[in-house]
């Protein structure tokens, strides 16, 4: 198939981005690995479910609607189930590689004079004692199943860690008939007011969300966290303890709720798979773009989380404003003007750093982290393992990795990376990767014979 831009992602960022595009004449085909456009801000629940009101789990639901509908009126070619391992520069453009529906064996291919990487985040995942119990899940994980599969996770839950997240994921679940027996927030009140007047925008939409576990009676406890969870074959109930103004556990604050249920988040970070493929600079651990969000490889735009994490509404300026920049380039004219984005770009980028600096982790997180409890799943490497690396001279996530095998399992690290760098005491550092997601070697086999006897 061929189109003049290829789009990778239909959250925010990209349908934003391919209705732009298309507006100006570009013929756009949108890519995504779900089964339904939306991404996880506004993940469909499937038909067969016969959702009778799915807007109640969403925010912004008119937004969604308007951009779904734009899809059809601008005749966007869109690619579901298409999971994207590879995108490749070619002569005249480039060919996106994807696999094709669950089973993900028959292969796909996307060529285009220009490609726009709306690929979005993922959780920052931080371990504990217990952490990999059944009934622990990410936070993003609850809303998913609540918004996607119209289930609860749990009939008696705690949401815990830090970020603006937590407040929909606890409503929600209160809103389904899940008994939320309590938020655990690591970040106080205190921390948030140093950051008032640039989040004097976002207070509406949080005194929402205050308000609906108000009255719902979900007990909110401010500079918390979770210390342990408890259970033999499923979790049964978690530990949760008082946090001083230095982000350690105060002695004596401990206290036990029952559950069955734990979602849990710290947070979220970019997806830069394909943009470092690609070879695609990074601004720490997000795609580096300019004011256009072009990147420094030519005929590569990037949008949304990749470029920065910070919420759907700031998706959306940056794909409205990279969709009109690739629209532009690829005509030869001059960006079509963008006033209301640019300025929505700037001010929504002042919140989500006033956010990321006020829900940071606690400072101290590793403290609470024993010696038996797994950090990398897939490998099942301890975090006394690790420790006996940093023992033996590994200063880095990579040698770690080579001494401990803790990152070279299925997910290639990305659950695991951030846990390790914290305990090795180095920040986390982006780990380029030729392909994305897992490939099967039938399909890399095919493509060689192919190349070959063309």
């Amino acid at each position: 198939m061929r189109a003049e831009l290829v789009v990778i992602g239909a959250g925010p960022a990209g349908l934003a981005a391919s209705l732009a595009a298309a507006a100006r004449g570009t013929r756009v085909v949108l890519v995504d690995a779900a089964t339904e456009t939306g991404g996880q801000f506004y993940r469909q629940p499937a038909a067969a479910l016969g959702a009778g009101r799915p807007e109640a789990l969403h925010h912004r639901w008119r937004t969604w609607e308007r951009l779904r509908d734009g899809l059809a009126a601008r005749s966007v070619r869109v690619l579901t189930d298409h999971h994207v391992w590879c995108v490749e520069r070619t002569p005249g453009g480039f060919t996106v590689h994807a696999l094709l529906g669950p089973e993900q064996e028959e292969p796909a291919e996307v060529h285009a004079r220009a490609v726009l990487l709306a690929t979005g985040g993922y959780e920052h995942v931080l371990p504990f004692p217990g952490w990999t119990l059944p009934g622990v899940v990410t936070a993003g994980g609850a809303q998913a199943m609540l918004k996607g599969a119209l289930v609860a996770p749990g009939r008696r839950a705690v949401v815990a860690g830090t970020g603006p997240l937590l407040l929909p994921v606890a409503a929600g679940l209160a809103a389904a008939g899940v008994e939320v027996a309590a938020l655990v927030e690591s970040t106080g009140p205190g921390r948030l007011a140093r950051h008032g007047r640039a989040l004097a925008g976002k207070l509406p939409e949080g005194a929402g969300y205050a308000a609906r576990l108000l009255r719902h009676r979900v007990p909110v406890l401010a500079r918390h966290t979770v210390v342990r969870a408890h259970g033999d074959d499923r979790l049964t109930g978690v530990t949760v303890a008082a946090l001083d103004t230095a982000g350690r556990v105060r002695p004596g604050t401990e206290r036990h709720l029952p559950c069955d249920t734990l979602a849990v988040g710290h947070g979220m970070l970019p997806h830069t798979d394909l943009a470092e493929g690609l070879g695609c600079g990074l601004d720490g651990l997000a795609v580096a773009v300019d004011a256009e969000q072009r990147t420094d490889v030519p005929g590569v735009w990037a949008a949304g989380e990749s470029t920065g994490i910070g919420g759907a509404a700031l998706a959306l300026a940056e794909g409205h404003i990279a969709g009109c920049s690739a629209a532009a380039h690829l005509r030869g004219t001059a960006p079509g003007p963008a006033p209301a984005a640019l300025k929505a770009r700037t001010k929504l980028r002042r919140s989500a750093a006033a956010l990321d600096a006020a829900y940071a982790p606690p400072a101290h997180w590793t403290e609470q982290v024993t010696d038996d409890t797994v950090v990398c799943r897939c490998e099942e490497v301890t975090a006394g393992a690790v420790r006996d690396a940093l023992d033996l001279g590994a200063g880095d996530e990579r040698t770690v990795k080579l001494l401990t095998r803790a990152g070279m399992g299925w997910c290639q690290g990305r659950m695991c990376q951030a846990a390790v760098a914290g305990l090795a005491g180095c920040p986390p550092t982006p780990s380029r990767r030729p392909f994305a997601r897992p490939v099967p070697l039938g399909v890399l086999a095919r493509q060689h014979t192919q190349e070959e006897l063309s």
